[in-house]
């Protein structure tokens, strides 16, 4: 018997170490389980931040500063623009055309291009290429408000047209006119307008350089130019170029370019050129210019100066007893009058012969120089007025 209580205690023993190993596990796992969530509770921690490792290492960064400040000159920039943007005005023009088949009539878009208030009566300055034509113009004001405009007046020699609209008062804003007799190279100039149709458009440069001459739309040169390097595109044509003061002293009508796009070359017709043909064509429709009341023809070879092919009967120059060009029935030729000077001004074209009279106006008395038959002589006449 005592064999078999033996077996049986072992037997109980061996269970008791079962039961006692099995709990002990029970017991641990639960521990790892309550370890891992305890883990997963608790938050991950972040990386550094660069400007917390810069402090870690004795780097100190500023922080930005919210306050948006301008310089001076950008200022004085956005102040130009809102003081003279209200003066540019946006002009598109069209063809009227009647459809071949349905002899419907039907408005064909043409062009378009800038220009400015002249005054508060609605006149409108731009160039003459602008509106050249052209069967119906619309000005576009500042405030977006669109207007019919009639042509009143245009200068193709000058490349300069007048525009009028019937518009309130209120809301047309004269640009104030400077000059342009001061001008110097490397002055800051800005010119507003419309390229490729984009309205109120500001681009800023320099006068790169004066005196330049361009042909006009009516084949004459334009003198005393003004060159710039300020952006001008399809579109800036007729828009202001301004000093650094808002004052007009240029309108831009031209660029040099091989692409037709602004390559740093651009040309303005100087304000003191507008100044005295604004108000004649606003007066009169054109400019009345002097005139010595003859017709001139076409420069031939190896003679220089300026050939009188005809004089207008009743003039100034029948009475002071020029000389026109005469052709017998036998087809022959008689060159009329050279003149070669005004006033001791030589006279080598004539281009030279219109631009020198500008300089006067009807009434005053001037000398000419002139080669009739190879004699060297001179008269006196009055200046005519331009028919």
């Amino acid at each position: 018997m005592s064999s078999d209580f033996k077996n049986i205690f072992r037997v109980l023993g061996l269970l008791i170490l079962m039961a006692l190993g099995f709990f002990a596990g029970v017991a641990w796992t639960n521990k790892a389980k309550a370890t891992d969530q305890e883990s997963l509770a608790e938050p991950t921690a972040q990386p550094q931040s660069i400007s917390e490792k810069a402090q870690d290492i004795g780097i100190d960064r500023p922080e930005a500063d919210k306050t948006f400040r301008l310089t001076p000159d950008e200022q004085a920039t956005i102040n130009l623009f809102e003081g003279a943007s209200p003066s540019v005005c946006f002009i598109t023009t069209s063809n009227v055309r009647r459809d071949y088949f349905t002899r419907n009539m039907m408005e064909i878009p043409r062009g378009s291009g800038s220009g400015f208030v002249w005054d508060r009566k609605g006149h409108i300055v731009t160039n003459f290429h602008v509106v050249k034509g052209a069967n119906r113009l619309q000005v576009t004001l500042a405030d977006q408000t669109s207007w019919s405009a009639e042509l009143i007046g245009a200068a193709p020699e000058k490349d300069l047209a007048i525009l009028k609209i019937d518009a309130p008062r209120e809301k047309l804003a004269p640009i104030p006119v400077g000059t342009s007799e001061n001008l110097l190279v490397g002055q800051a100039v800005f010119a507003i307008g419309n390229p490729f149709g984009l309205d109120q458009t500001l681009t800023t440069g320099i006068v790169s350089a004066l005196g330049r001459e361009i042909e006009s739309v009516g084949g004459i040169p334009i003198r005393d130019v003004i060159q710039t390097d300020a952006a001008i595109n399809p579109g800036n044509s007729g828009g202001p170029l301004l000093d650094s003061s808002g004052r007009l002293i240029g309108v831009n009508t031209a660029i040099y370019s091989p692409s037709g796009a602004s390559a740093g070359i651009g040309f303005s017709i100087p304000v003191d050129v507008v100044r005295w043909v604004v108000p004649e064509l606003i007066a009169y429709g054109k400019i009345k210019r002097p005139s010595l009341g003859v017709e001139l023809t076409r420069p031939l070879r190896d003679i220089e100066g300026a050939l009188v092919y005809e004089v207008i009967p009743g003039s100034s120059a029948e009475k002071a007893g020029i000389q026109p060009t005469l052709i017998n029935r036998y087809g022959q030729v008689r060159l009329g009058d050279i003149i070669i000077s005004m006033n001791d001004v030589p006279i080598k074209s004539n281009n030279d012969l219109i631009l020198e009279l500008e300089k006067y106006k009807p009434g005053d008395v001037v000398r000419l120089g002139l080669m009739r038959e190879d004699q060297e002589i001179e008269i006196r006449l009055p200046l005519d007025t331009s028919r």
